[in-house]
């Protein structure tokens, strides 16, 4: 979901209440301690802020915020947010300067990805390591523009965010048409400069025509499994199937309604759609893609809350609360772990959800 913004974005108090208290709400096993320690934790949908504010990237963290984001256990963020319309091309270019010189001036805790090598050593520095991504590929004006912005630090591209585009159809379009033969010269592009196309907003049919179009491997970085909650932003089998059967990988989200159609709504019902991929498909096909910030949605400003609840048409079927329970707050990797050890995961399978398969993803993309 991650809000259909352009390029501006900072924070209210709510990440430092937040970061003050993560400890005190979970005990948490020293196996699942021990696991996210050890685990290049990829979170594949994780924008740094969620914050409509102008000049959110302005802000500068104070200590308090910055440990936040050390104690969260995530090693990858891939910030990414939903840019559309007739200005999205300058937008995007915004906000690719806006949120790399955000990085760059919290160089002590943060870095940029070029390379999955870049993950590695982020891990191995205590580092969040930063995937800079755009949640649609309407800001491609020529099929050159995939170029452009790869040289300019954009390493993952949606190639639709709901509506219909040049490129095909959204999730929540009346009509999926597919991928256009435009999108076809995008999804070409993309993997001869080696950014990772993501169809996680995409309809169905354009969904399975990216699938088989692309070159190599694609993801869908955000998503949920439609066998397990019959909603139009989430993904069929057959797609599912047929991403794994590429070398794709898919990440679980932790929006609510997206998790599941009724309450209770918690992190152990994240992982049924975890375990329905690897059933489905194998465990190396699954990871996690949270779709929200650190603290989630729900301790938004009322009056961002209420903005972002009407950018998506009611088919989104949003209820009282966004974010899943246990899946809610910073510490939230370390809940979800906590829930695949009681699930019976062994450690291995469990660091490949973490990241270890989207690290392999990426590894072989980002040449």
């Amino acid at each position: 979901m991650a809000a259909a913004v352009a390029a501006a974005l900072p924070w209210p108090l709510r990440a430092l209440a937040a970061s003050q208290a993560p400890a005190d709400r979970a005990k948490y096993s020293s196996r699942a301690v021990s696991l996210v320690e050890r685990a290049l934790v990829i979170d594949m949908l994780a924008p740094l802020k969620i914050d409509f504010s102008p000049e959110a990237y302005a802000d500068r963290l104070g200590p308090e915020q910055l440990a936040m984001f050390r104690a969260s256990g995530i090693t990858g963020f891939h910030s990414a947010m939903g840019i559309e319309g007739p200005e999205a091309h300058a937008q995007a270019l915004a906000y690719l300067a806006a949120w790399q010189g955000f990085v760059g001036r919290h160089s002590e805790a943060f870095c940029l990805v070029g390379t999955a090598a870049d993950l590695d050593r982020a891990k191995a520095q205590g580092k969040a390591a930063v995937i800079m991504g755009v949640q649609n590929a309407e800001h491609f004006r020529t099929v050159d523009d995939v170029k452009t912005f790869h040289q300019l630090g954009q390493r993952c591209a949606q190639l639709t965010y709901n509506r219909q585009t040049l490129v095909g159809s959204g999730a929540t379009d009346r009509i999926d048409g597919g991928v256009s033969d435009y999108g076809a010269q995008i999804i070409k592009a993309m993997n001869a400069v080696g950014m990772l196309v993501d169809v996680s907003h995409c309809g169905d049919r354009t969904t399975l025509d990216a699938i088989e179009i692309s070159a190599g491997p694609i993801a869908i970085t955000h998503s949920n499994c439609r066998a397990l909650n019959n909603h139009p932003r989430l993904k069929t089998d057959e797609a599912i199937r047929k991403l794994a059967a590429r070398g794709g990988v898919m990440g679980i989200t932790g929006v609510r309604n997206f998790v599941r159609d009724r309450e209770p709504t918690n992190v152990d019902h994240m992982v049924d759609h975890i375990d329905h991929v690897a059933k489905l498909v194998g465990i190396e096909h699954v990871g996690i893609g949270s779709d929200a910030d650190l603290n989630g949605y729900d301790d938004m400003p009322a009056d961002q809350l209420k903005l972002l609840r009407g950018m998506y048409k009611s088919s989104y079927a949003f209820r009282d609360k966004l974010d899943t329970d246990g899946f809610d707050h910073p510490k939230k990797i370390y809940d979800l772990t906590d829930a695949l050890i009681r699930r019976g995961y062994s450690d291995s399978d469990i660091e490949l959800v973490l990241g270890g398969n989207f690290r392999r993803l990426l590894g072989g993309i980002w040449t």
